[in-house]
């Protein structure tokens, strides 16, 4: 059965200034009615340049309690880098349709990798507004690049960079946050893989869309990651849900937005927040996102961390194989 593409639908739906039933959302998920428009705080901003370590430490630490994600300015990816990584991406999705679908994931596989549409169980069998292209950027032993486009040319050696420097960034955030819950620097990220957390780069894409009002990017959701690293491009979209309002987040040039995933929030034992957040869609413009997933191997059991535990503070979730949580994520069954 061949799969019908979101960027394919786009060039019929625009003329009419309709989109297929299958993409409207119930009322209590469509943009235009739940999108809060009043006084709102922002994200957090965080500069990796502040002189004083402790300052970063703590205010990282603050808005993963609070809010769950926060951006980070000058975190030393080059900006150039930021851009050839956007630039690629965009020529990737700018081929004809038949040279994308090359990369398409097979059939029934188990994998995520590859170019598809639609991911996991949506209850109402509702669509996303959304294409996407899944491959591991890191570690060598589980990249595929069968995955990888071979078209623009440089695709390669430009997520092979960004791959290197993400780490870097990726080595920070988890010690901070581990400092930032009392622990030695190493804890965290031993607790979800350690030197074996696979990298998973996702590219999203949502086309422009006749109605914007009705449909969504992608629906509510925490991500099931440890950490999630995103590049956006420069068209608004991502919403983050706080304190029962749905909000805008706002764009800034080169900054990395950063999720807690469900994965850190059962290492921390509840301290730190997974967000919850959705992406909305434009009526004229083409919004994409980069971001990259740091999971445990499948495998992998992750639990709260003993050092959080003690009989004052039971454990708030139960020990998992990384594989088993992302199943039940994935078919929406209960976790416990």
């Amino acid at each position: 059965m061949e799969v019908e593409r979101v960027q394919a639908i786009v060039s019929s739906s625009l003329a009419k200034n309709n989109i297929p039933l299958e993409f409207v959302r119930p009322e209590d998920e469509q943009p235009a009615i739940t999108t809060f428009h009043g006084p709102i705080p922002d994200i957090p901003v965080i500069d990796f340049n502040h002189p004083d370590q402790d300052h970063i430490i703590h205010l990282i630490a603050n808005a993963s309690r609070e809010w769950g994600i926060f951006q980070v300015v000058n975190h030393g990816i080059p900006f150039d880098l930021i851009q050839k990584l956007q630039q690629v991406g965009k020529e990737f999705f700018d081929l004809p349709q038949e040279e994308k679908e090359v990369y398409a994931k097979p059939p029934g596989a188990l994998t995520l990798e590859g170019y598809g549409s639609k991911i996991g169980k949506d209850v109402n069998g509702k669509k996303n507004w959304a294409d996407h292209l899944f491959h591991k950027i890191w570690p060598a032993s589980c990249i595929n690049h069968q995955f990888w486009p071979k078209n623009p040319p440089p695709y390669r050696a430009v997520n092979e960079e960004y791959a290197q420097e993400v780490r870097k960034v990726v080595d920070k955030l988890f010690k901070w946050l581990s400092i930032g819950l009392g622990l030695e620097a190493d804890v965290l990220k031993e607790g979800a893989g350690g030197e074996e957390i696979e990298y998973l780069m996702k590219i999203n894409y949502y086309p422009p869309c006749p109605r914007p009002d009705l449909t969504l990017g992608v629906t509510s959701h925490t991500d099931l990651s440890a950490m999630t690293v995103l590049v956006p491009n420069e068209v608004p979209g991502l919403q983050v849900f706080k304190d029962g309002h749905w909000i805008d987040a706002k764009y800034i040039p080169g900054a990395l937005i950063i999720h807690i995933g469900d994965q850190i929030e059962i290492l921390s034992n509840g301290k730190y927040k997974a967000v919850l957040h959705r992406t909305t869609v434009d009526k004229e413009k083409t919004r994409m996102s980069w971001p990259v997933f740091l999971e445990p191997p499948g495998e992998f059991v992750v639990g709260p961390l003993p050092q959080l535990v003690d009989p004052q503070i039971p454990p708030k979730y139960k020990p998992k194989k990384f594989k088993d949580y992302s199943y039940c994520k994935f078919h929406k069954l209960p976790q416990y």
